[in-house]
């Protein structure tokens, strides 16, 4: 193979990635946001995995998992956010703009989400929030099947027990 040819064919992976990516764009800000509950930081993190996924695009080896994988990457992007939020510290609150009112219950339900663990969280909202079936889950979180059911079934008994 002569170089024109290798470079045509790493030119087309690029091409194949970056369609892949952009056919899965609304699905990795929808699980972004209601991970962030911000815009801004949804948009941003959804950035961060394609940048990561573009980086590590050659360990991926079988590209049926393209879509799984690519939520893994989100989910981690999403929690070092949040992780990197605990750290912040205010020093001065700032003055914020009057925001839309939310339902109680829909602010109940965050604060009960944000109790329980990480692990139950995540099955819950790939299953609820991304409409994901248990099989899907399981590739993402690179769980059994059998666990995640009962990551879910755990999750759902400590949502209720909360609310």
């Amino acid at each position: 193979m002569n170089k024109a040819n290798t470079a045509d064919l790493a030119l087309m992976d690029e091409e194949v990635f970056y369609e892949r990516l952009a056919s899965e764009h609304r699905k990795l800000y929808t699980l972004a946001y209601s991970y962030l509950r911000s815009e801004a930081d949804a948009l941003e993190a959804v950035q961060e995995a394609s940048c990561r996924a573009w980086m590590k695009r050659k360990q991926l080896k079988n590209e049926q998992a393209f879509t799984p994988w690519l939520l893994r990457i989100t989910i981690n992007c999403c929690m070092d956010e949040l992780r990197r939020k605990k750290r912040v510290v205010l020093t001065e609150k700032l003055e914020e703009e009057p925001q839309e009112m939310r339902s109680s219950d829909r602010l109940d339900l965050e604060r009960a989400m944000s109790r329980i663990k990480p692990k139950y969280r995540h099955a819950v909202m790939l299953k609820y929030y991304q409409d994901m079936t248990t099989t899907e889950i399981a590739k993402v979180l690179n769980k059994p099947e059998g666990t995640v059911k009962t990551w879910l079934r755990e999750g759902l008994r400590l949502l209720r027990n909360y609310l």
